[in-house]
């Protein structure tokens, strides 16, 4: 007899997820140029922290996916290893943050996509992204289409995903070669002096939105149970992945740096500006609409990806009874987690809705995005604590040596503390500093107090449940 519920319902799943499917889906679902111009708006001095980024917590983020998954596989990535490392709750805990985070992370990306799309049509139609009303009824009809194709499984669903990958890594391509052709041809006008660290502390809080840019090797692992061949196929995947999602953004950073000075650089509009503006510099101003295009799927893709890849948390966590147990059921003929996924995009549709109740300014975005890096990096601390704790452990296993597993370990949790602090200071776009803090703090305890809530409310639920099932 199965142990528990999550054991037999979770065969069920299908596998559908192949090696390149994979390698697209960590390039799709950690290279989000959208955050690169609100990076780049910090100078140069973003190049070195992208560098630190990479080798203190991307590195060990990729050690971290491999090792956990090999030990502990199954459906639910970080919410199952936070489990069964540290116990029920901070397994809670961890799904939650990683959970409520894409909630309110999805909509966003579905207004980047509007916001984008409309440069398909031509410079006439670019004001209609300013239309509450078409951009609110555009992003809900992008979020219901992806809900259907995802009801349908990941062997339909995973396509966007896949077309999303191929469309990042075109668009993040093209816009490093506009920025070459354009230094060749025009000069460079960052120089070496622009690269000196300064002074300013508040520039380190674009450290956060970096490690937050590079989140996402662990999201195939949220989808363990719907890999083929886990264990062969997920380390070269991890591997590859990685170092295509690194270049791609180091790529597009530098470009934007060569193509627009710091105090131009848009943070919501950064990346079109830039292509507009090289393409016009070189005399293919066309090319801005494909480009647009192109991007408007990659997009698509983000969004599709991280909406089927978090709608899983809620989806284990049904099965393990800490949130209504319908959260867990599987479609009867596709065997997947529809409730989860209608669920999901119910609770993105209402923000999205909220969010065009006053005036949507740049400060509020800014700190936003700050609340959501919070959220996102409370599961990594999870995630490096526990190679931390394996290392420690006596057995033997796992994919790498325990001195590896150790290095990992520390350096991942030392700079996501860091990432996790420097999200609260301020950066330029603030106004109000106490604010600014209020809100951080004020929101990160109200997420934190809710997620203690549901599971306390049902842990005790679950006690007598488990009770009448071993008599």
């Amino acid at each position: 007899m199965p142990a528990n519920k999550h054991e037999a319902d979770q065969p069920h799943l299908k596998r559908a997820l192949g090696r390149w499917d994979l390698v697209l889906l960590f390039v799709v679902a950690v290279v989000n140029l959208n955050v690169v111009p609100t990076i780049s708006a910090n100078g140069a001095l973003t190049v070195w922290l992208w560098l630190v980024a990479l080798v203190l917590f991307f590195w060990p983020q990729g050690i971290a996916v491999i090792e956990l998954a090999d030990r502990y596989p199954g459906e639910g990535g970080v919410y199952l290893w936070a489990k069964r490392l540290f116990g029920d709750f901070h397994g809670f805990l961890s799904g939650w943050c990683y959970w409520t985070n894409n909630i309110f992370y999805v909509p966003t990306v579905l207004l980047y996509f509007v916001g984008i799309a409309v440069f398909v049509a031509g410079p006439e139609k670019q004001s209609l992204a300013d239309r509450p009303g078409f951009t609110f009824a555009a992003s809900i009809a992008l979020l219901a289409l992806l809900v259907v194709l995802n009801i349908l499984g990941l062997g339909v669903g995973k396509w966007v995903n896949n077309l999303g990958g191929i469309g990042t890594a075109m668009t993040a391509s093209l816009l490093t070669a506009l920025g070459a052709t354009v230094a060749y041809r025009f000069g460079i006008s960052v120089h070496a002096a622009d690269f000196r660290i300064p002074g300013d502390v508040r520039l380190v809080s674009a450290l956060g939105v970096i490690c937050f840019g590079l989140v996402g090797l662990e999201l195939a692992s949220v989808m363990g149970d719907e890999i083929e061949d886990p264990k062969r196929t997920l380390p070269g995947a991890v591997a590859l992945g990685g170092v295509i999602c690194g270049v791609l953004y180091i790529g597009a950073t530098l470009t934007l740096l060569l193509a627009l000075p710091k105090n131009q650089i848009g943070v919501l509009a950064g990346i079109m500006q830039a292509v507009s503006q090289m393409a016009a510099q070189i005399g293919v101003g066309w090319l801005a609409a494909p480009f647009a295009l192109v991007l408007s799927v990659s997009i698509a893709g983000i969004a599709s990806a991280w909406l089927s890849g978090s709608a899983r948390i809620p989806f284990v966590a049904g099965l393990d009874s800490y949130l209504p147990e319908g959260l867990g059921k599987l479609h009867p003929r596709y065997a997947t987690p529809y409730v989860a996924l209608i669920v999901h995009a119910s609770l993105s549709a209402l923000f999205l809705a909220m969010s065009f109740v006053g005036a949507q300014v740049k400060e509020a975005f800014v700190t936003m995005l700050d609340l959501a890096v919070v959220l996102q990096l409370i599961p990594f601390l999870y995630m490096y604590a526990g190679l931390i704790k394996l290392a420690a452990r006596s057995e033997a296993g796992g994919h790498y040596s325990k001195k590896t597993v150790r290095a990992a370990g520390w350096c991942g949790l030392l700079t996501t503390v860091l990432a996790v602090a420097v999200a609260f200071v301020p950066s330029h776009q603030i106004d109000s500093i106490w604010l600014f803090e209020i809100k951080m703090v004020a929101g990160t305890l109200l997420f934190l107090g809710v997620a203690a809530f549901f599971f306390f409310v049902y842990s005790r639920r679950k006690l007598p449940q488990e009770a009448a099932s071993r008599v």
